[in-house]
């Protein structure tokens, strides 16, 4: 509902009294003349019905009808008479005359009486008639008090008389008195406009020069200062809003200098900050390549240096700089995951499927774990079927399960599904019986290298990503994950999935990579890469598989050898080579020139996201260095194998 404006507000205030007197004065003036011309009309019908019934008494005495009928048709020339009738004591009529309007007749009673009809039209008055000594033309002296020994009445009569006169009259007064306030009331009106004319534009006024001022028209001030008498009312308001308006844009002026001083050295800051960003990410991309560079030749020599024969001490010590290797790895990896998820650069492919299929797998790869440090690990399988990304889901339950084993003790750690009924989502819930953990700590545990109980930074109790990595890849599937645990107790992780309609079983969820498959590698392989140590350690690595390998730093070296008779049954190239080629260029240079899509894999130490969709819009698997030797062998395994079944096909 909009308010009213002040114009209004003011009209309200000057009629209101006005009014409201108006309105009293009519009603107490109109009411007093009501009862007069009420109390007049009475006291007309009752004297007159009195006149008629001492002019009456003669006629009823002697039972003379003409006389009382002659009385009876004189009364009607009274206005407002309807209808009179003389009645005898024993009730019958003598004399009438009018028309009786309503049926309702007056039983004798030998009183005076006035009645008024259903209607409020007609006044009904009786009165008796006495034997009386009292002269005709006193009309007000009682005849009982008169005649006080003759109380019997001689008869009655009966007058009606119409209202319509008196309500006559009392309409127009009405009307008139409507007029009179009408009139007082537009008095008023216009009285109120005249006067609060001079107060309410000084005040309209003021208020569209706040409005400006408000919406910065710091000028307005100006002009309605040439628009202001001294006479004005409000001419003190509207001077100190004028100078208000003044310092107001002074104040804007040196808002906006400061205003735009600051942007301009925000905006350097921000540009000093991306330069700063641009080149900490290059430093970064530069470090961790040239960290993982001669990480995979270490990784590489470690392998082969495993493969010799060893006294038993030797061999230990193998081992540990192997376990030193495989730590760095692990650490190197799972700051990669991070990378790419902080990036988005992971891409999630939605699909149905059994949970029971990944409960085989989680199985599969951390029953051993388990065995290992004697805990139990139970895996209840179910029928239900969820809607979601196979491998971030698995990588997800691989990192929880991993945790809680590597936290417990003793006990165990369960796995199940709940909700299985008809609601939209399924709960993934794991349970383990560790020493669970602190309220204060529950969401500190998914930062980044934060472990409760691992002030030292062991590395058996891992490197503190698993979480982290977990959290995102909840928020990238928008599968909502929670944390419950008591101290001394265990600790619970859900994560809810949606459920999905069963349908044909996918084959999503292959086996994990499975163990360095024993035997030698046949065949000859092609490495390009430009860095001596790494591709001496690769090279060296190639050979105790037996395979026969050539070597080559660039392109041009490449082509070289293939110009002499080289026709290579894998391609190992690194992707960071002498420019301006990389590794997929390379490739498919030599892919043209042996006019044969030879098999390839692409090695680099970039962790670039946009990487992995070159090389796979490629056609090319690629491995980040550095590269564990078992998934390097198994993958030139398997690239082998495709490579003779795609021979033995086009041979047949």
């Amino acid at each position: 509902m909009r308010t009213p404006d002040i114009r209004v507000r003011m009209l309200v205030a000057a009629l209101l009294p006005v009014s409201l007197l108006s309105v009293l004065l009519s009603a107490v003036f109109l009411m007093a003349r009501f009862d007069d011309m009420s109390a007049a009309h009475q006291l007309r019908t009752r004297s007159v019905a009195r006149q008629l019934a001492l002019a009456s008494e003669f006629g009823l005495f002697s039972g003379n009808k003409q006389q009382l009928q002659a009385l009876a048709r004189g009364a009607l020339r009274e206005s407002d008479v309807r209808w009179v009738a003389i009645v005898s004591p024993q009730g019958q009529i003598m004399a009438s005359a009018g028309v009786a309007q309503g049926d309702d007749f007056p039983p004798y009673s030998g009183v005076e009486t006035q009645q008024v009809d259903a209607q409020g039209l007609i006044d009904v008055l009786t009165q008796p008639v006495f034997a009386s000594g009292i002269q005709l033309d006193d009309l007000y002296e009682d005849p009982i008090q008169a005649n006080p020994g003759k109380l019997a009445p001689l008869g009655q009569v009966v007058v009606k008389f119409s209202r319509q006169a008196v309500m006559s009259q009392q309409r127009d007064i009405l009307l008139l008195g409507g007029l009179i306030s009408a009139l007082g009331l537009l008095f008023g009106l216009v009285l109120a406009v005249r006067l609060s004319a001079g107060v309410i534009r000084p005040m309209m006024r003021v208020s569209h020069l706040i409005e400006r001022i408000g919406k910065g028209d710091f000028a307005a001030a100006a002009q309605v200062q040439a628009q202001t008498s001294p006479h004005d009312p409000l001419f003190d308001l509207q001077r100190n809003l004028m100078q208000m308006a003044d310092r107001l844009a002074g104040a804007r002026q040196d808002l906006e200098h400061q205003v735009s001083a600051v942007t301009q050295a925000l905006r350097e800051k921000k540009e000093e900050a991306e330069l700063a960003t641009q080149a900490k990410s290059r430093f970064l991309a530069a470090a961790s390549h040239d960290l993982r560079q001669p990480l995979h030749a270490l990784g590489m020599f470690i392998a082969r240096l495993a493969q010799l024969p060893h006294d038993g001490p030797t061999r230990q010590l193998v081992g540990k700089l192997q376990a030193s290797v495989n730590a760095m790895q692990n650490l190197l990896d799972g700051l990669l995951d991070i990378s790419r998820l902080e990036a988005k650069a992971v891409q999630v492919r939605f699909e149905k499927f059994p949970l029971m299929a990944l409960f085989e797998r989680l199985e599969h790869d951390l029953a051993p774990l388990a065995r290992e440090k004697g805990l139990q690990l139970r895996i209840r399988s179910c029928s239900v079927w969820v809607r979601s990304d196979p491998a971030l889901l698995h990588r997800i339950l691989l990192n929880l399960v991993g945790n809680a084993l590597r936290y417990t003790q003793k006990g165990g750690v369960l796995v199940a599904c709940r909700g299985a009924g008809h609601g939209p989502q399924v709960s993934i819930e794991v349970w383990d019986s560790g020493l669970g953990i602190a309220p204060e700590h529950q969401q500190d545990v998914f930062k980044e290298f934060y472990q409760v109980d691992n002030p030292a930074r062991q590395r058996s109790l891992g490197m503190g990503l698993g979480l982290s990595i977990v959290q995102r890849s909840c928020r990238l599937l928008t599968h909502p994950l929670t944390l419950s645990s008591r101290l001394g107790v265990g600790t619970r992780f859900c994560v809810k999935v949606p459920r999905a309609v069963p349908g044909p079983v996918p084959n999503l969820l292959a086996a994990s990579e499975p163990a360095e498959t024993p035997g030698p590698l046949q065949g000859t392989v092609l490495v390009i890469e430009d860095d001596e140590m790494v591709r001496q350690a690769l090279v060296g690595l190639l050979q105790s598989w037996g395979m026969a390998v050539a070597e080559a730093s660039d392109l041009h070296s490449a082509q070289g050898l293939i110009e002499q008779g080289l026709f290579p049954c894998l391609i190992i190239s690194d992707y960071r080579l002498n420019a301006p080629l990389n590794g997929i260029l390379v490739v498919a240079r030599l892919r043209q020139q042996l006019a044969f899509p030879v098999p390839a894999c692409l090695i680099s130490g970039d962790i670039d996201p946009a990487l992995i969709q070159t090389a796979k819009q490629a056609q090319l698997t690629l491995l980040h260095k550095p590269v564990r030797p078992a998934k390097l062998r198994n993958l030139l395994r398997h690239l082998l194998k495709d490579q003779r079944d795609s021979g033995e096909e086009a041979g047949s």
